[in-house]
């Protein structure tokens, strides 16, 4: 098991006796985009992948390439590995995609033709169907793994295709496959252009520079290609959770007056 030099910023032992923080690593990193503007994202990584070629491998990582062992560097090439991970590992990101049968959902409208596959059945032979299927109903959420994933500078990215035991047990469940990607190469597999994300975060910041200093809402329109930006007061959001909070609060207390009673 692997640590970061400094500890978790959001686990409270005292909050959390007896139990262990989740295996997240928080990577902090800085992203110039020009005109004077740096952006720092918080991003997260899962683990670290052991290479399979071992001492003396050379592995590339877009168009840096680093060689392992103690073979004598070529000219101008970086001494230092450019993932900054110990020689032989690289980081990586894990997720899950769980398999949904409408038939088994109660009350709900038959799937539509194409969009439901049984995993069981495909996953070994015929892989690329279901993933094809996952791109076609959850393209969003892919998107996502494999924007955090470049962000957070991993090399790999792991999913795992997660099923029930039992289609009535919701609490129980199984890996039937895991497939690992290159971030760089999954994105061209689903057309995301990393131009564009950053174009659209320089739009926003541009857009929101402008504004006075605040709090404000980005919110798409449900039903046309529209995005709205709002303007909200500071204290907006901020009750909720405090409401929650205190309620939580009061809970605890109720449970310790019927412990001593």
């Amino acid at each position: 098991r692997s640590n970061f030099d400094l500890p978790n910023p959001f686990w409270d032992e005292e909050d959390n006796d007896g139990m262990e923080p989740a295996s997240v690593a928080y990577r902090y990193r800085k992203f110039s985009l020009g005109d004077g503007i740096e952006l720092v994202a918080r991003t997260e990584l899962h683990g670290l992948a052991k290479t399979k070629g071992g001492a003396g491998s050379t592995k590339q990582v877009g168009k840096l390439v680093t060689t392992m062992g103690g073979k004598k560097k070529k000219k101008n090439q970086p001494e230092e590995n450019p993932l900054e991970v110990p020689d032989g590992d690289q980081y990586m990101t894990a997720y899950a995609l769980n398999e949904y049968d409408p038939s088994y959902a109660s009350n709900a409208p038959p799937a539509r033709p194409g969009t439901s596959i049984n995993w069981r059945d495909k996953i070994d032979n015929q892989a690329g169907a279901v993933l094809a299927s996952e791109l076609k109903n959850n393209s969003f959420k892919l998107a996502k793994w494999t924007a955090q994933s470049l962000l957070a500078g991993a090399s790999q990215m792991k999913i795992g295709f997660v099923s029930r035991v039992s289609p009535k047990n919701a609490y129980e469940h199984t890996i039937l496959a895991t497939q690992t990607y290159r971030p760089m190469d999954f994105a061209t597999q689903i057309t995301l252009n990393q131009g564009t994300m950053w174009g659209i975060m320089r739009l926003f910041i541009k857009l929101l520079e402008k504004e006075p200093e605040g709090k404000y809402v980005i919110m798409r329109d449900p039903n046309r290609a529209i995005v709205r930006v709002y303007g909200v007061p500071p204290g907006t959001f901020e009750e909720e959770d405090e409401n929650d909070d205190e309620e939580e609060e009061e809970d605890e207390d109720e449970d310790g007056e019927e412990e001593k009673e």
